[in-house]
């Protein structure tokens, strides 16, 4: 069986070509077909949450398929849009709502919101990497972390990022080769080492960014076995906030993590 190296750098490489089978793909083709057929006749915010099916395809697409339930929640993300340092988006911790917001931005927009690439076509090209990530976690959960890693830590800011990432955080003590249980140690300290191993600015450099992903697949497969399809799956991309109540996770999420 093929390990985790070798099929992380399979899909990494042919990149084009791997989201070009997720795309053919007769459940994928069906859902992208319609998002991009119906999302420019959306004209509000409201149109667009009762639309489930496209309001569904576009939280998945940004990695919010787990907040699908919060409609009161996203509702307040869409009608306040991100102009204003107070908008809803931007005083939450987690980008992906700031990034949802700018992609249906009703509030600047108005109806002419789903007019843009953005919504349409980004929103089709994110659903996709996310149905890769998510197929390739199937086998491996090592391939699935590796290509969320690749794909999110070019965007990390400081090393409090990484650590606020459970699945971020996960390559980077894989690799490094330190035990989960050292996410118990104080925080600062964590990030004192971490800085000592690695230079964020670094992952931004796509070579030096391969060359760590290419480490920790090595790291993972070693630890895991071949396939490693039994190692219990941490969420990538979710909100760690799901399964609370709307006005609990609203008073969370206002509180800002660390360099996000």
């Amino acid at each position: 069986m093929v390990g985790t190296v070798a099929t992380y750098q399979n899909i990494a490489r042919n990149i084009g070509k791997s989201l070009s089978v997720i795309s053919d793909r007769p459940d994928v083709k069906r859902e992208a077909d319609y998002f991009l057929a119906t999302i420019r006749t959306v004209k509000s915010a409201e149109e667009f949450l009762k639309n489930d099916r496209i309001y569904k395809f576009a939280m998945t697409a940004f990695g919010l398929k787990d907040m699908i339930y919060g409609k009161a929640f996203m509702r307040k993300v869409l009608t306040e849009g991100v102009d204003g340092s107070k908008s809803f988006a931007l005083q939450l911790a987690d980008p992906r709502f700031r990034e949802f917001a700018e992609a249906f931005n009703f509030s600047r927009y108005g109806a002419t919101a789903t007019a843009f690439d953005r919504a349409q076509k980004g929103t089709v090209d994110r659903y996709l990497r996310i149905q890769l990530e998510s197929d390739a976690g199937q086998n491996d959960e090592g391939v699935k972390l590796a290509l969320y890693f690749q794909r999110k830590a070019s965007d990390v800011t400081s090393i409090y990022g990484l650590m606020g990432d459970p699945a971020l955080y996960k390559v980077v003590q894989t690799a490094l080769g330190l035990s989960p249980a050292y996410s118990n140690t104080d925080v600062d300290k964590q990030a004192a080492f971490l800085r000592s191993k690695i230079n964020v600015d670094d992952l931004k450099d796509p070579v030096r960014l391969d060359n760590f992903i290419t480490r920790f697949t090595a790291k993972w497969q070693a630890i895991n076995g071949v396939a490693g399809q039994n190692v219990p799956q941490i969420g990538l991309g979710r909100s760690t906030l799901a399964s609370f109540d709307n006005s609990l996770l609203l008073s969370m999420q206002l509180l800002r993590g660390y360099g996000r």
